[in-house]
């Protein structure tokens, strides 16, 4: 390959016809400008220029060096500007998180879709064990999970949390809601629904609830979006994040039932630890936590 200095310094002395102008823009001396000069010759194995008195002009070889050189010129700007570039509407985006959340998050994410036709997106609902999995083998740029990890390869920053929540249909507004009450309806069960029981309904009715493999099951729905569906027919109840029910489209038939004693879920945004994320993994990032911090 030929010497970058070298090509630099002969398409310079090329532009400006003279040894002692094209030293002064390169900031050298005139013999440096010819011994680099003789130094590319002595590469391509052939002369570049044809003295004339004082002045010079290009061989034939001098002439498709010089192209060369300035063909290198523009494709070195293109590279520079290619990875200098930081635009948040351009790339890839991959984001994993709860069912739930991503319910919130999507609508989000396809707007800001609309408006930049060249960013991609690919959000993928997953378990917290694999948001965290997917984020440190890089199968994801972005994870938001339910607690710090703590882990050493990770950078984890809490962006907010949101209340888990017992979801009624709506004309059960006016009624005690007691475990008694909610054992006549049965439980509308899902994946994470027992583990959910086990942490809202021990902490507000000590007494009389026993743990959730002991709940009346009344259906069971492992799609996200469909939990909510039987408790807006008036079949059963259920618990789920607040983002479950947010982001249910029929969200004028449930209620969230008022407890004395609340209890929230963390949430973390995760990404590998490294330089400073890029701008659309940015961008998304501050989508999330937007949410984040609305549904507390």
């Amino acid at each position: 390959m030929l010497n970058a200095t070298w090509l630099e310094t002969f398409v310079t002395l090329a532009e400006t016809g003279h040894f002692t102008r094209a030293a002064e823009r390169l900031n050298m001396t005139q013999p440096g400008v010819s011994q680099h000069l003789r130094k590319l010759e002595r590469q391509v194995g052939q002369k570049l220029i044809a003295q004339e008195g004082k002045s010079f002009a290009l061989t034939a070889a001098g002439e498709a060096v010089r192209d060369l050189g300035l063909a290198r010129r523009v494709e070195e700007r293109q590279l520079r500007a290619a990875i200098t570039a930081d635009d948040p509407d351009i790339g890839e985006v991959r984001i994993a998180c709860s069912g739930s959340f991503a319910q919130l998050l999507y609508p989000r994410l396809l707007a800001v879709m609309q408006d930049a036709p060249r960013l991609t997106i690919h959000l993928e609902a997953a378990p917290q064990d694999s948001v965290l999995s997917g984020v440190l083998d890089g199968r994801f740029d972005l994870g938001v999970v339910g607690q710090d990890p703590g882990h050493p390869r990770l950078d984890a920053w809490s962006i907010g949390r949101e209340e888990l929540c017992l979801i009624l249909p709506a004309d059960a507004g006016g009624q005690p809601v007691t475990f008694e009450n909610l054992e006549n309806r049965g439980f509308v069960a899902h994946p994470d629904g027992h583990a959910y029981a086990n942490e809202l309904l021990s902490l507000n009715f000590p007494k009389t609830f026993t743990g959730a493999d002991r709940l009346r099951v009344r259906t069971f729905v492992n799609q996200i979006g469909q939990i909510p569906v039987p408790v807006a027919e008036g079949i059963g109840y259920t618990l789920l994040p607040r983002s479950g029910i947010e982001a249910f489209p029929r969200r004028d038939l449930l209620i969230v039932a008022s407890l004395p004693n609340r209890c929230h879920h963390e949430l973390w945004s995760i990404h590998r630890k490294g330089p400073a994320l890029p701008a659309r993994v940015a961008h998304i990032l501050g989508i999330a936590s937007d949410i984040a911090r609305h549904i507390g």
